[in-house]
């Protein structure tokens, strides 16, 4: 039998490529909550972060405290019309809000490139639906980033944690097993979709989700609060299945190293 070697790797969008601190979802969702009368904050927002969007804001309303707070402004709890109509606003505000978050991470662009160098092929997953991911392939095309593959939950019959998407992934880019592939992502559900799927999973903790600050109030930071942030973020990560932990997939090179290595030796996820 041949060795097996990594043969590709399967990023996240928010958080991961695009948007330090994976900020825009939670703008938007924000914006639509409160617009109907029901103020979220941000940690109830970002708890269920990573889910298919109507999934995600599904989660929220099932909060008990966003539950009785809709009922006591609509006067009944929440329904599947109001999990509709809430989704068909949503779309609108958050392409307006990728406008401004669209940017790629800092050391992403050279980051993939080194994986190129290594023969892999590049799949995306995400939790945005197609005509947002559309918006952000053609920002990500002008800053010279095109992966082999860009997935969203329309594609398949369901989002994370489920691994639909992982799996047309490796149909797409025409590689294989799945024992050869890396998921790298910001969110819980992005290690569970990557573990569901039998790959090596990778939790990226200080540019996404779990640590949720932008670049600019990264670097305001004491190093104490830094470092509480970074090993919150982590724990949420191994918690939910990750393989490894980086700050960035900028710095996931010796990772991989790592699991090239563990695979030469019969090791699989």
């Amino acid at each position: 039998m041949n060795e097996v070697r990594l043969r590709a790797v399967v990023l996240d969008w928010a958080g991961t490529i695009v948007d330090f601190g994976s900020r825009a979802p939670v703008a938007a969702i924000q914006c639509v909550f409160a617009a109907a009368g029901v103020p979220l904050t941000v940690a109830e927002v970002r708890e269920s972060m990573g889910l298919a969007k109507k999934a995600h804001i599904r989660s929220i309303l099932e909060i008990p405290r966003v539950r009785d707070a809709w009922a006591l402004q609509h006067g009944s709890p929440p329904s599947e019309a109001a999990l509709e109509q809430l989704y068909a606003e949503f779309i609108p505000s958050q392409i307006q809000v990728l406008a401004n978050h669209s940017q790629l991470i800092p050391g992403t662009a050279e980051a993939i490139a080194r994986m190129r160098s290594r023969g892999l092929k590049i799949g995306t997953t995400t939790g945005y639906n197609r005509a947002m991911l559309d918006y952000l392939l053609a920002r990500a095309a002008a800053q010279g980033f095109v992966p082999d593959s860009a997935l969203c939950p329309d594609d398949v019959p369901a989002g994370r944690p489920l691994p639909w998407m992982c799996y047309l992934t490796a149909i797409r880019l025409e590689a294989y097993p799945l024992d050869a592939f890396v998921k790298i992502g910001d969110t819980p559900a992005d290690i569970e979709e990557g573990r569901n799927a039998g790959m090596w999973a990778i939790g990226v903790t200080r540019t996404g989700n779990e640590a949720g600050v932008t670049q600019a109030e990264w670097a305001q930071l004491s190093g104490g609060d830094r470092e509480e942030l970074l090993n919150s973020a982590r724990r949420r990560l191994e918690r939910a299945g990750a393989h490894y932990t980086a700050p960035s997939v900028a710095e996931c090179d010796w990772i991989l190293d790592a699991i090239d290595a563990r695979l030469a030796t019969g090791e699989r996820p």
